[in-house]
């Protein structure tokens, strides 16, 4: 998911550790478990996504030999060649930077990619993807004892800066980075209490692992469809979507469903209105967001079979949210195009939250979807007779 706002941000860094989890549980050798760590532990910031991209392929190419790439680098898996074209879009992108000038004295300003918290930012982990290899860094926050204060008592705003330990911008090169480098956030994978899972990036490798779930879950299932897996690229920070946009103009969809992060509204500060969806409530559809009004057949077509299925579905309007259904709904005359959500604490920020019910339920639904869309019914979703 993308907010529309964009911003240019300075930074400062210390050096690399990493999280520490609870200890070892059963969870720990789920084969969910495992697809999540891997797709949420590597970088991959808008337009620098290869690393999501091998995962992608290499576990598509498990149900199916058809696939292909846009010409950004998304990349498309199909399965079934008759019957309505169905796309499954889940962006492999992730809220990150790039360098964009190297001081003298060694510290890195960073052009950021996304929306990013100003909170968010200071004192947190980064990897560098440099000419010779990742280079830890960390973006610098002023010690307690010497923050200056405003007239309130309020520290005020700060400069940031990545900081590699380097000394001059010597030493920077030296560690093959130069400006145009992707920067990520560093954040290991942990599970917590109740079967919910720590880690960043779950804008949008929740989404990523729920299609391959929903595509390994089909590769043997009869159903009158074809449908196309995508995982798009430079969705973060983009107003076009762009992946999104170029893969579906190759598919031409009859039905497009975008699998994204929901927003819950379920920790102390936010009013009721800011976002109605809680965690572990299951999987969310938008109905409101800049980006699109979904159609409103396709819509109740997912409330129906939600119902018949007994999965618990919630609701959610957030204006800041956009995604690739904006792109998706205007490819050639228009698609039918609705997102379905895995509700996550904290996107936009190093470490998000998600809840293992949620994800399973959201997987079910999508399948149920699947299995229940054939040529009448996305006719009808299609037809505007009045």
């Amino acid at each position: 998911m993308r907010r529309m706002l964009s911003y240019l941000l300075p930074f400062c860094l210390a050096s690399q550790i990493h999280a520490q989890g609870p200890p070892p549980s059963t969870e720990d050798a789920d084969r969910v478990v495992q697809l999540l760590k891997e797709l949420t532990e590597v970088p991959g910031p808008p337009g620098y996504e290869e690393a999501v991209r091998k995962i992608m392929t290499d576990r598509m190419r498990a149900f199916t030999d058809k696939i292909s790439y846009d010409g950004l680098g998304s990349v498309i898996a199909q399965q079934g060649d008759a019957g309505p074209r169905i796309m499954l879009d889940a962006h492999m992108d992730e809220l990150g930077g790039m360098v964009r000038r190297i001081r003298p004295d060694g510290f890195i300003s960073m052009e950021m990619l996304g929306y990013w918290l100003d909170r968010a930012l200071p004192d947190q982990r980064w990897v560098i993807m440099g000419s010779k290899g990742a280079v830890p860094a960390v973006t610098d926050i002023w010690d307690a004892h010497i923050a200056p204060h405003d007239a309130q008592g309020q520290a005020q705003r700060q400069e940031l800066f990545l900081d590699t330990g380097a000394r001059n911008a010597a030493d920077v090169a030296a560690l093959g980075i130069s400006p145009g480098d992707p920067v990520a956030p560093v954040s290991d994978f942990a599970i917590l209490a109740n079967h919910r899972y720590l880690a960043k990036a779950w804008d949008d490798r929740v989404g990523c692992a729920v299609m391959l779930e929903v595509m390994r879950r089909l590769a043997k299932a009869a159903h009158p469809n074809q449908v196309f897996y995508v995982g798009t690229v430079q969705e973060e920070g983009s107003i076009e979507m762009r992946g999104a946009a170029t893969s579906a103009r190759i598919i031409n969809p009859d039905v497009g469903f975008s699998l994204e992060v929901g927003i819950p509204n379920d920790v102390p500060g936010p009013g009721p209105e800011a976002a109605q969806e809680v965690l572990g409530g299951g999987p969310g559809m938008m109905l409101y967001t800049f980006s699109e009004i979904p159609n409103r057949k396709l819509v109740a077509y997912v409330k129906r079979v939600a119902a018949d299925q007994h999965i618990p579905l919630q609701f959610d309007f957030v204006r800041g949210f956009g995604d690739d259904a904006g792109a998706i709904k205007l490819n050639g005359s228009g698609v039918p195009v609705t997102t379905v959500l895995v509700p996550a604490r904290s996107t936009h920020a190093h470490n998000g939250i998600i809840d293992r019910g949620d994800f399973d339920r959201t997987v079910d639904l999508l399948v149920a979807l699947i299995h229940n869309l054939d040529a009448a019914t996305v006719a009808a979703i299609k037809s505007f007779n009045p």
